[in-house]
């Protein structure tokens, strides 16, 4: 597998150190029985000479053995914060698109489950390397004392070789599908605590949600991960059988065959008895390193579904001159519809200093236009142009920094990371006392002192964090959605003309029409179509204070009955 191959690349000389220390102390325990078996029959004198040569093999094997298991630790620590942090990066740097396309759960297992059983391998192969050893070394003092029966015992493996390959891989297939279910409990237990209020709300639905889904997915992944290990501990058995009749058919059968003497029989015995535990433990090693091998698959695959972005590491410029949409598209499948939804041709442009409304109903394509605009969706046809130049994909990244976007959806983090600002804490601060947060929050190194405060307020805070990336162009996807009426009319009458005063291009999502004239101009879309452009003054409502006729038709994207122009009469 080309990730362990990578592991072992990148500490190739301290995992041969350790399996050359393992191998030693697996010879080493060979070695221990022969010097015993010539013990048996030895004089006194020669009694002497094994005792110090039996002194120092123990102590050998003893150094050795502890020296592979204290690198192989250091080398499973190794290789799950290695393969950990390339799957951070590779997560980092992939589309937006295609993180949205794989899901989290997937990730997250890899992460945690799929990384500790690559270091339970890492914990095993100190053991797997001595037994191998010994049993190696078994076999060849078993040479020493009978060529006949070393061939048997070559054919003996060969046939139990076989018999647990069958059962290994049936095994293997139980283990792999169990993973994968895995991945989908990982979303439902995501659920579990998601949506923990409309459950406790609703008994029936927390029934049917723990009884019909979790409890059948954690039944299906028990029945398929028990029938995994019950193939497993079959194999490890089938070698056992094979092992005892290796052992009778020697001492009982072939003895007779090819008399020796009972020195070599008592070495037939000691070898025998000795290897035991060795092929025991070899078997019961197996799972961990079946299990590896689909927790490697599944890491291989995660990286193979997320490619890396293109990028060029070059510095944003602080301004742009134009931005356009020409004929850009945009498909998905609408699974509530079962339906593919079509965003476009669309052809928009930009400039500096610009307040715009992205209105229309709900899913007439708003937010996919805005991650269109923003970059996070390369168009499927048509093409944005920076300044006049295409944005290809090595330059999408270097378009992206032109963005501050604060999403329906978005993400709080408790630290401004990346911000490399003179006097960080003094800004944040004051723009909490003009947000009206200081009360709720502080701020010291760059860190939030809280981020547990209401959505509303959580949206004033990441608006915040906007204000202080200080990009040309702002989105506000339904930011005023989640305040009050007063933080509303400081939303739209304050903050976001405050925007535009320093030169800011501003693209606001709103269904609040009682604010639409204050726009420059608005972009209202229909089922994916640009239906209405015009000036934001055109819209303008006669009494601010009192509900449109047509204000529900306009929010659902609807036209009254009896009009052309939704908005032409607002």
């Amino acid at each position: 597998m080309s990730l362990f191959l990578y592991l072992v690349r990148n500490s190739r000389w301290v995992l041969a150190v350790a399996v050359v220390a393992s191998l030693v102390s697996g010879f080493g325990n060979a070695a221990l029985i022969a010097l015993i078996n010539q013990a048996l029959g030895a004089s006194n004198t020669k009694l002497v000479e094994l005792g110090w040569q039996f002194l120092i093999v123990g102590v050998a094997v003893l150094g050795t053995r502890t020296l592979s298991q204290t690198l192989f630790m250091q080398l499973g620590q190794r290789a799950k914060a290695t393969l950990r942090m390339r799957t951070i990066r590779r997560i980092a740097e992939a589309s937006y698109q295609h993180l949205e396309k794989q899901g989290a759960a997937k990730s997250l297992t890899v992460l945690t489950q799929d990384l500790d059983t690559i270091v339970m391998l890492f914990l095993a192969l100190p053991a797997l390397a001595m037994h191998g050893a010994v049993i190696a070394g078994c076999l060849a003092y078993l040479g020493y004392l009978s060529w006949q029966i070393l061939l048997f015992a070559v054919l003996t493996i060969f046939i139990g070789s076989f018999g647990f390959h069958v059962a290994n891989t049936k095994a293997l297939f139980h283990l792999r599908g169990s993973r994968r279910r895995e991945d989908d409990l990982v979303k439902h237990f995501r659920a579990l605590f998601d949506g923990a209020k409309e459950l406790k709300l609703h008994r029936e639905r927390k029934n049917a949600f723990v009884t019909d889904t979790l409890e059948t997915n954690v039944e299906a992944v028990r029945v398929q991960r028990t029938r995994g290990y019950i193939l497993y501990a079959a194999a490890a058995s089938w070698g056992s059988f094979i092992l005892f009749a290796f052992i009778g058919i020697t001492l009982f059968v072939l003895a007779r065959m090819f008399p020796v003497s009972p020195h070599v029989m008592s070495g037939y015995a000691m070898i025998f008895l000795y290897m035991i535990m060795p092929i025991e433990g070899l078997l019961s090693a197996i799972p961990n390193i079946s299990s590896a091998k689909v927790a490697l698959e599944r890491i291989e695959q995660v990286n193979a579904d997320l490619p890396l972005e293109e990028t060029l590491h070059q510095t944003p410029a602080k301004s742009f001159d134009s931005i356009v949409l020409d004929k850009v598209t945009h498909r998905y499948f609408r699974e509530k519809e079962n339906e593919v939804f079509t965003l476009g041709p669309i052809d928009l442009t930009f400039k500096p200093g610009e307040l715009i409304y992205l209105i229309g109903g709900n899913g007439s394509g708003k937010t996919t236009l805005a991650k269109m605009l923003v970059g996070l969706y390369a168009p499927e046809g048509g093409q944005i142009l920076l300044n006049g130049k295409p944005v290809d994909e090595a330059h999408r990244d270097i378009y992206r920094q032109h963005f501050s976007v604060v999403f329906n959806d978005f993400y709080l983090f408790d630290t401004l990371f990346g911000m490399k600002v003179d006097g960080l804490d003094r800004q944040a601060q004051s723009l909490l006392e003009h947000l009206q947060l200081d009360h709720k929050v502080t701020i010291r190194d760059g860190v939030f002192s809280t981020t547990n405060l209401s959505q509303g307020q959580r949206k004033r805070l990441a608006l915040l964090v906007t204000y202080l990336e200080d990009r040309p162009f702002y989105v506000f996807d339904e930011w005023a959605a989640d305040q009050d009426p007063t933080f509303k009319e400081v939303f739209y009458k304050q903050l976001l003309p405050e925007l535009q005063a320093k030169g800011k291009t501003i693209v606001v999502i709103t269904h609040d029409d009682r604010y639409y004239h204050l726009a420059d101009r608005y972009i209202k879309l229909d089922y994916g179509q640009v239906a209405e452009l015009g000036r934001g003054a055109d819209l303008r409502v006669d009494h601010p204070n009192a509900i449109h006729p047509h204000a529900h038709a306009q929010s659902q994207g609807q036209a009254p009955a009896g009009t052309s122009a939704p908005l032409a009469s607002a």
